[in-house]
């Protein structure tokens, strides 16, 4: 007899590595006129030291070095996967701290921070002390991170929704990226899912980690949490099959307005047409067709509902509330056709949408109902 076992998905490293990665190469040309086929990044969080490979470094002159690398996500459906980072370090002679760490192109600009590099924690954090190690008394640099697609993919994700323009960010609290899209953590996701289905008969659905924190911010109990990443779909047949009562879908209307179109796996490589499911419920409700034209045009899905909102606002009308809560309702409505299609048991569907400042836009009537219970 021949068994079948799920194969464990392959971790890969956050891009805040590789960028490290590419500084380190870049600052040994400069020190030592050699280039490095590939470095030792100590990676902090975790704490344990990776080799990462180094595409090519050349030196710039007598002050500035490049190096180049290439992501590797590990199993994700990620759309970094061989995305060239660039470091460009060059030696600086001013007063200032000994390592000035700034965003090039392709790295993202955060609106609410008046353009500053979209650059986090963890990766200055991450780049300092990598680097802070192979100085010389008296030595000081500027590491510029370049990441010369990065404009372009960043038109492929919500970055714009949540405050970052222009480009990636180099986010994460790890240097370990978790493949959350691949089919071995669905697994687990579904493991997680099973255990919680043991003890509450109403679960609570969240997309992402700012799902997560708000549900919590607003009094859910977390045991009640199951963060499903893309795999909202197969997670929905899974709670059929462990006789879940009820489920409060809790996410960013950018992700859950897919459902409305019944896109049940939200992956943007998977599939897209938000922007076509907005216009398509705006419609419905008998938004005026010149409004409808410019939703569709729109770069995203929050700047056509910033637009929609100042329609509301300069007309006294009351769009947002009525296509919003049509899609609500329709989130529902096919969540739960989903479920009785492929796992044949009657689920209480509820959804709560909220937008880039995490405020909530809309909740459906059952929403409604199952946050007033859960909180």
């Amino acid at each position: 007899m021949i068994t079948m076992s799920v194969l464990e998905p392959c971790s890969g490293y956050t891009l805040p590595v590789f960028a490290c990665a590419a500084a380190i190469a870049a600052l040994h040309w400069l020190q030592k006129r050699e280039s490095l086929s590939c470095v030792m990044v100590d990676l902090i969080h975790p704490a344990q030291t990776v080799e990462i490979p180094i595409e090519q470094v050349s030196g710039l002159l007598h002050q500035g070095a490049l190096a180049i690398t290439k992501s590797d996500p590990g199993d994700n459906l990620d759309l970094t996967r061989n995305t060239p980072i660039w470091a460009l370090v060059e030696w600086r002679q001013d007063q200032g701290e000994d390592i000035l760490i700034q965003g090039g192109e392709g790295i993202g600009r955060m609106v609410d921070a008046e353009g500053k590099a979209a650059i986090y924690s963890y990766a200055q954090h991450l780049l300092r002390e990598n680097l802070r190690l192979l100085l010389q008394p008296g030595e000081k640099i500027t590491a510029t991170i370049i990441l010369p697609q990065g404009r372009q993919l960043a038109e492929r994700t919500s970055n714009a929704a949540f405050g970052v323009v222009e480009g990636l960010s180099l986010l994460g609290t790890s240097g370990i990226a978790q493949p959350l899209s691949a089919p071995g953590q669905l697994e687990s996701f579904r493991e997680e899912l099973q255990r919680k289905a043991s003890h509450f008969d109403c679960l609570v659905f969240c997309v992402g980690e700012n799902g997560l924190d708000l549900a919590t911010q607003l009094g859910i109990n977390p045991e009640r949490l199951i963060k499903t990443a893309n795999w909202l779909g197969p997670l929905l047949v899974e709670a059929a099959v462990q006789k879940v009562k009820a489920i409060l879908l809790f996410g960013y209307h950018g992700k859950l307005i897919k459902l409305a179109g019944g896109i049940f796996h939200t992956h943007h490589h998977l599939a897209d047409g938000r922007l076509e499911i907005l216009t398509a419920y705006g419609a419905k409700v008998g938004l005026p067709t010149p409004v409808l034209q410019v939703i569709l045009a729109s770069s995203t899905t929050e700047a056509a509902l910033k637009y929609l909102r100042g329609v509301d606002a300069s007309y006294g009308s009351d769009w947002v509330n009525q296509v919003y809560g049509a899609i609500a309702h329709s989130i529902d409505q096919r969540s739960q056709e989903y479920i009785f299609k492929h796992g044949e048991q009657q689920i209480t569907i509820g959804s709560i949408l909220f937008d880039r400042d995490r405020q909530i836009i809309v909740n459906s009537t059952t929403g409604s109902t199952l946050l007033a219970n859960l909180c």
